[in-house]
């Protein structure tokens, strides 16, 4: 393939269905990540991030190469995406989590698939395909060789300097407005292996940063914004580092609200907490993942409920808040585990909470597992429903049913009036506004699992899961899931 290249589009699809993050977008940075490096050598660039604006199919489609990134509950509508844009005779490139870990299947929708981080394997790509040769050098790239088969060509090693890469300039966002969210990465990997996650698989294990100087230019760039999240899949994972960084955002007025992703034992580092507190830590998304101790060993997390239950008290004394994140559904948990799980986020005084079901994403260990096991297990293969909020697979010891409504109430539970009143008598006005709109829209027993964090109530379904009438009575009978396992958001 040779082509001459000038404009290039890049696209994060949005899911189908409202999720947990649905009401704030924290945009996920790669595709903004390349569109700077690629306007930096001189294409013209669009960046659609789907959340945040609507795409204008005239300029997708009028680009001479689009390349869109998927995760797996996006990858129904990115393959739609990629069809259209080759049927329109453009040039169409896939990466992301979801193709990484499933190129063949991607390549029955795109001409290239970018595996893994893409940074250089992009910049190579365009290259090759304005000369029309050098395609079976470019590390991370799966294509179609000569003679039609498909080549995966050899993995690139890690990026170790992240600084090599520009700061992502956000103004590339079609309908970006400045002040609001922003997202930050100041480092990759992750040194744990929780057998739901694929992060290690994508990233690896090896803890690679950013330098502190190169972040505090990037907070520098956002100066005034509303909130920073740290995108880090573990922030403190390096202590020392951390601090240092924070004193630099101290020492540079550089603390606006944020929060970041934490493991429970930050808190045994009292000058990082206090640190935070100082830096204007506003919220840490904490992965307690389960409080059944069982499940915890399952998923390898290394943690026990004791560590849970002192993080949320050295947390909160330093009126830091919590965002638990919780995972139910392994095959130690049953149907009391998940209401005891909102009891006990109550009684700590977690101030908001997820609990997604179980999902073997690809890329993750669970993955290898369940898919091993085969349809006994994996119950529905629609990528879409693929995204924490639907049950997808055969729990031991419950029903998938029983799963996805359990899963409903333990939110109900914690989102209750009761929970909301109790917030308020102690002047906790965040928690009560926006507890208050979880509760409108928190799901019925056959309502939405994904409108619990966004849609008016009037919006939510009020239908059975599949539209079937019977669908509760047959589920429960027949212990499977299978006839409606599919959107619990119908109507979203």
């Amino acid at each position: 393939m040779k082509r001459a290249l000038k404009k290039l589009v890049f696209v994060e699809p949005k899911s189908t269905h409202l999720h947990v993050y649905s009401r704030v977008c924290i945009p996920r940075l790669g595709s903004v990540l390349l569109g700077t490096i690629m306007r930096a050598k001189g294409y013209d660039v669009r960046v659609y991030i789907e959340d945040i604006h609507d795409l204008d199919m005239g300029e997708v489609l009028s680009a001479d190469l689009v390349a869109i990134s998927a995760i797996t509950s996006t990858a129904p509508q990115s393959y739609r995406l990629a069809d259209r844009v080759r049927e329109a005779g453009a040039i169409a490139v896939m990466g992301g989590t979801h193709t990484s870990f499933l190129p063949e299947e991607g390549m029955q929708h795109a001409d290239f698939i970018v595996r893994g981080e893409g940074e250089f394997a992009f910049q190579e790509l365009v290259d090759a395909i304005q000369r029309g040769d050098g395609f079976d050098r470019i590390q991370n790239l799966t294509y179609h060789a000569a003679g039609g088969a498909l080549a995966h060509n050899a993995e690139r090693p890690k990026i170790p300097n992240l600084d090599v890469n520009p700061i992502p300039d956000y103004h590339l966002i079609e309908g970006w407005k400045p002040g609001g969210v922003i997202s930050v990465a100041t480092s990759r990997g992750c040194p744990f292996s929780c057998t739901f996650c694929s992060v290690p698989g994508m990233y690896g294990h090896a803890f690679r940063t950013h330098s502190i100087e190169r972040v505090l230019q990037e907070l520098q760039s956002h100066k005034g914004n509303m909130y920073t999240f740290f995108a880090d899949d573990i922030f403190t994972a390096n202590k020392k580092r951390c601090k240092e960084l924070l004193r630099g955002m101290i020492a540079r007025d550089l603390t606006p609200m944020w929060g970041a992703q934490v493991r429970t034992e930050t808190v045994d580092d009292p000058e990082l907490l206090q640190m935070m507190r100082d830096s204007n830590c506003f919220n840490v998304y904490v992965g307690f993942e389960s409080i059944n101790p069982r499940t915890l060993k399952l998923f390898q997390k290394k943690q026990d409920l004791a560590k849970i239950e002192r993080s949320i008290e050295r947390f909160h004394a330093h009126k830091i808040r919590i965002h638990g994140m919780f995972v139910v559904g392994s095959d130690e948990d049953d149907l009391e585990t998940l209401d005891a799980t909102a009891a006990f986020a109550r009684k700590h005084d977690i101030d908001s909470i997820q609990f997604m079901i179980l999902t073997p994403i690809p890329g993750s260990p669970d993955w290898d597992t369940l898919y091993a096991k085969g349809d006994k297990y994996v119950i529905n293969k629609n990528w879409t429903f693929y995204d924490g909020h639907h049950c997808v697979h055969q729990p031991r010891r419950m029903s998938p049913y029983e799963l996805q409504l359990g899963a409903i109430k333990a939110m109900e539970k914690f989102y209750s009036w009761g929970g909301i009143l109790g917030k308020l008598a102690k002047r906790d006005i965040h928690y009560a506004t926006n507890g208050g709109r979880m509760r409108r829209t928190a799901p019925t027993s056959t309502g939405s699992a994904a409108s619990s964090t966004a849609r008016p109530a009037s919006r939510a379904s009020s239908a059975a899961p599949c539209g079937r009438s019977a669908c509760r009575r047959c589920c429960s009978r027949r212990r499977s899931a299978s006839c409606c396992s599919a959107s619990w958001a119908s109507s979203a």
